[in-house]
C-alpha cells in the first residue's frame, strides 16, 4: 500500500498556507511535505500540524534565489557561508518538525566552463548538510531536476545521483526522485525506480509535460504506482504537482487507486 502525502506548497493554494493542512487531512492525506517552511514559526507549524493529526515528511534547504532563475545556493561556490546558516535554520526547524528527510537542491551553474567547480561545491556543502542532519536522526536527500524548466541545473539524471551516493559514502544520504523531473528528461522511471529503490530517500510525481495532476499528461501512473509498490521502497510519494482546476477535483487519482 503506498503513502502519499500532499505537498502543500503546491496543493490546496486556494488558501493560505496555514490553513491547507486541516484540507489535506479532511482529503485522506496523513501526511504532508513542504518546500520551504521558514515564512511560518517552526512551532506553530508544530501546533497545526498536531491538531490535524498530520506529519511532516519532508521540506528544503533555502536555496535562496534559485526559484526566482538565479543559481541558487548549495552548489555556488561563493555562497558556502550562506548555505551553512541554510543548513543551521533548517536544522533549528527539523528539531521542531521531525521530518523524516530533508531535501538539497543542487542548483543552477549559468557558466558551463565551471560546472565541475559547482559541482564539488556541491558535493562538500551536501557533506556539510548530511552530518548535520544525521545529528538529529533525519535523512538527507537530494534530487535531479530536468533542464528544460531549469536550464544550468547541475544534476538532471539519476546516474549523476547515484555518482555522488557513490562519491559521498554516507548511510543516511539519498536519493529524492521526482518522477516528472526524471521523465520529462527522457529516463526510464520505472526501470531506475526498481533497480535503486533502496537507494531512494523520498518520491515525488506530477504528470508531464504539463506537470498536473496524473491524467492530464503522458505518464501511465498505474504502471509507475505499481511499481513502487511491488519494489523495495517504503517510504511516502508525495504529490508535488500544480492542480488542473481545484485541488479537490484534482484528487481524482487518490480516490480510484
Amino acid at each position: 500500500m503506498l503513502k502519499f502525502s500532499a505537498n502543500l506548497s503546491l496543493l490546496f493554494t486556494e488558501v493560505p498556507l496555514i490553513e491547507r493542512f486541516k484540507l489535506a487531512k479532511q482529503y485522506g492525506f496523513t501526511a504532508v511535505e513542504i518546500q520551504f517552511p521558514y515564512c511560518i514559526n517552526a512551532n506553530l507549524l508544530r501546533d497545526v500540524m498536531e491538531d490535524n493529526d498530520l506529519q511532516l515528511v519532508l521540506f528544503n534547504v533555502d536555496a535562496d534565489d534559485l526559484l526566482q532563475g538565479g543559481e541558487g545556493l548549495a552548489c555556488v561556490p561563493g555562497k558556502r557561508q550562506q548555505f551553512q546558516r541554510a543548513v543551521d535554520i533548517a536544522s533549528h526547524y527539523a528539531d521542531i518538525l521531525k521530518p523524516t528527510a530533508i531535501n538539497v537542491l543542487p542548483g543552477r551553474c549559468s557558466e558551463p566552463a565551471h560546472y565541475l567547480t559547482y559541482v564539488d561545491t556541491f558535493k562538500d556543502n551536501l557533506l556539510f548538510a548530511t552530518q548535520a542532519f544525521t545529528v538529529l536522526g533525519i535523512q538527507t536527500v537530494f534530487e535531479a531536476i530536468n533542464t528544460i524548466d531549469m536550464p544550468g541545473f547541475i544534476i538532471s539524471n539519476g546516474e549523476h545521483m547515484l555518482s555522488i551516493l557513490n562519491a559521498l559514502k554516507q548511510p543516511t544520504l539519498l536519493m529524492q526522485y521526482d518522477i516528472y523531473h526524471l521523465h520529462k528528461m527522457g529516463e526510464d522511471v520505472n526501470r531506475f525506480i526498481s533497480a535503486y529503490a533502496d537507494k531512494i530517500g523520498h518520491i515525488q510525481f506530477a504528470d508531464c509535460p504539463g506537470r498536473g495532476q496524473p491524467g492530464t499528461g503522458n505518464i501511465n501512473f498505474e504502471g509507475v504506482f505499481t511499481t513502487i509498490s511491488t519494489s523495495t521502497y517504503k517510504g511516502w510519494v508525495g504529490a508535488e504537482y500544480n492542480p488542473v482546476g481545484t485541488t479537490a477535483k484534482s484528487l481524482h487519482w487518490l480516490t480510484h487507486l
